[in-house]
């Protein structure tokens, strides 16, 4: 058998066309199908730029080549030699870029073979999620793996490109840091020089990338790995990756600008597809108001109603009684809702009490007459002024829920999304990009009984807010009174939202020591604690620390969209499951105790059997 250098391929399994007929070439490659025709052997050799076939004559190869290539299998690695030879009429495959060609083999070797795969490496496999996890690299050779992990690396090169041209720097930040409390738990690393001491992996650059601002690097960007110790979901793994931005010396017009034209040339160059810009924007107040979430979908209608007005005086005390002490009536419109069955409006009830509702109110416009539980309590003059106003029509349907005003529309946000899915009423072939702005500083945690950040807590308040801050000191801590200072305290905070998906996150920075030990002190953090959590940002606001905000984008929330993929772990080359697992490597696993003694930690194994 030749080196592997004289076997070394000339071309790739996608490349060759009509223009290559008569050369000479060397092909190596996966055997992706075999097919022996009397004798002639077709075979599909494919890499990761397509496949060709390959034509294996009898009359035309040694005997012993033929014998090897009568024993290969799928997943063989073979490596062959041959003549570009143009396929006969009538034989072109044109659903190949390379079907024009074949190959006429002269030579050929098995290179390495391979165990017959647990799944069939096709587009389109039936193999459940955990079999193409155990065995990723089999499922990674699938062309729309490999599509998505090709789109991955063309997205990223595009990004630092296009920020690169902007006066940005690429800048490292470590990923052995102090722990520091934002928001999901750290995942910590035993240190073993320092015993008994503690890095953590970062769930972000966060406050690094403040200190570069105060550093001079007015400009900062990094496709940052970030770790968050978190339950998932299809748009959460343990391990992300974002692109990480921050600009001194700017407003959150300024980082609008940047995004919005790094968007623009992303989504040109990737899928041909011109994005309008500027984006528009929308307060977090006007989204809960109008779509109940705040990241809406705006590629569908049905915005929530406020029928506050027309039940607050009416005879039914679910509706009338809410209004008065401060809660809402809305709903939202279903076009052809009225002809619902009582299994149907089972479910969207099910489904709301799932959200947190008491149960759904509904009114159905049907041919025969209006339907409706809560006819008999508001009375046919109250119903015909909410469908009127809810500007229904014969055959349409109005569900309503009665509750606080934040619950209610958030109840009401989650039947949209499901409606919007369920009856097909999302255009899919649009893009929908929205900046969502003025979100709360501050959000009052019922269970605890404390604020916590909306957002960050490096969070800007809006210099008009500010005074609330110290006001909120001076006011009775009562988290429950909705008029409690820090409850009405804004930030500059801002997500950028894409057909539904909340893609990206940022925000003015506070830029002062003591307004930031403030907010640190609202959320319980005090003086001592701070500093020993934060003290290395404390101290470096106190040498000159510019205006500045940043923006982070999960970039692969981003690919998921962009490849029209379900879930994230789609676009990951190596991802987690639900519950934290490597299938193919076993991660997380036990270690030995010698490196437990190593590092001076002694385990306290749970009792998963104890109630």
């Amino acid at each position: 058998m030749p080196t592997f250098s004289e076997l070394k391929r000339t071309h790739t399994c996608g490349e060759l066309r009509n223009d290559d007929n008569g050369k000479i070439i060397r092909l190596n490659g996966w055997v992706a199908s075999q097919r022996n025709l009397g004798g002639v052997f077709f075979i599909d050799l494919r890499d990761r730029y397509g496949k060709t076939q390959i034509v294996i004559d009898p009359e035309q190869i040694d005997e012993s080549m033929l014998a090897e290539a009568s024993r290969v299998r799928h997943e063989f690695v073979v490596a062959i030699k041959g003549e570009v030879i143009g396929r006969p009429d009538g034989m072109v495959n044109k659903s190949m870029p390379t079907g024009a060609i074949e190959i006429k083999v002269t030579e050929f070797y098995i290179l390495s073979e391979s165990k017959t795969p647990p799944f069939e490496i096709s587009d389109d496999t039936k193999a459940n999620e955990a079999l193409r996890l155990e065995y990723r690299y089999l499922d990674l050779r699938r062309t729309p793996m490999q599509r998505n992990i090709r789109m991955r690396h063309e997205a990223a090169l595009h990004i630092r490109n296009y920020l690169s041209s902007v006066d940005f720097y690429e800048i490292e930040t470590p990923l052995l840091i102090r722990s520091t409390p934002e928001g999901a738990r750290d995942y910590v690393v035993p240190s073993r020089v320092q015993n008994g001491k503690f890095y953590a992996l970062p769930q972000s650059p966060q406050l690094y990338k403040q200190i570069l601002m105060v550093a001079g690097f007015d400009k900062y960007f990094q496709i940052a790995r970030c770790l968050r110790d978190e339950d998932l979901r299809s748009d959460r793994q343990p391990e992300h990756t974002q692109v990480d931005m921050e600009m001194s010396y700017v407003t959150p017009d300024d980082v609008f600008a940047v995004v919005e034209g790094m968007m623009k040339d992303l989504f040109k160059k990737m899928l041909d597809y011109d994005l309008e810009t500027p984006f528009p924007r929308i307060t977090y107040e006007e989204c809960m108001n109008r779509w109940g979430i705040d990241k809406p979908d705006m590629r569908f209608g049905m915005e929530l109603i406020d029928l506050s007005d027309i039940v607050k005086d009416c005879d039914f005390k679910v509706f009338a009684d809410n209004v008065k002490k401060g809660g809402v009536v809305k709903g939202i419109m279903l076009k052809g809702g009225g002809s619902y069955s009582r299994k149907q409006i089972d479910n969207l009830t099910n489904l709301a009490k799932e959200n947190g509702a008491g149960g759904l109110a509904y009114i159905l416009k049907a041919e025969a007459g209006d339907k409706s539980p809560i006819l008999k309590f508001i009375g046919e003059e109250v119903k015909d002024k909410l469908m009127a106003f809810a500007k229904a029509e014969a055959g349409d349907a109005l569900f309503i829920i009665s509750d606080a005003k934040l619950k209610t529309e958030s109840i009401l946000g989650q039947l949209r999304l499901h409606l919007g899915k369920s009856r097909d009423l999302i255009d899919k072939s649009s893009w929908k990009f929205l900046w969502v702005t003025e979100f709360p500083l501050f959000d009052y945690n019922e269970d605890a009984k404390r604020f916590d950040a909306m957002h960050n807590i490096v969070s800007h308040p809006y210099e008009e807010d500010l005074h609330l801050i110290d006001e909120g000191f001076d006011s009775k801590l009562d988290g429950t009174d909705v008029n409690h200072p820090w409850r009405q305290a804004r930030a500059i905070q801002y997500d950028l939202v894409i057909n539904g998906w909340e893609i990206a996150s940022g925000g003015q920075r506070i830029n002062k020591k003591e307004l930031q030990k403030k907010v640190l002190g609202i959320l319980g953090i005090d003086d001592a604690r701070a500093e020993n959590m934060f003290g290395f940002l404390l101290t470096a606001l106190e040498y000159g620390a510019p205006p500045h905000a940043g923006f982070a984008a999960g970039l692969d929330r981003l690919l998921a969209l962009m490849t029209g993929s379900e879930s994230i772990r789609e676009v990951i080359p190596f991802p987690k499951t639900a519950n934290a697992m490597s299938l193919m490597d076993g991660a997380p696993s036990e270690v030995d105790q010698e490196q437990l003694d190593e590092l001076g930690l002694q385990l306290n194994l749970k009792d998963e059997n104890k109630e």
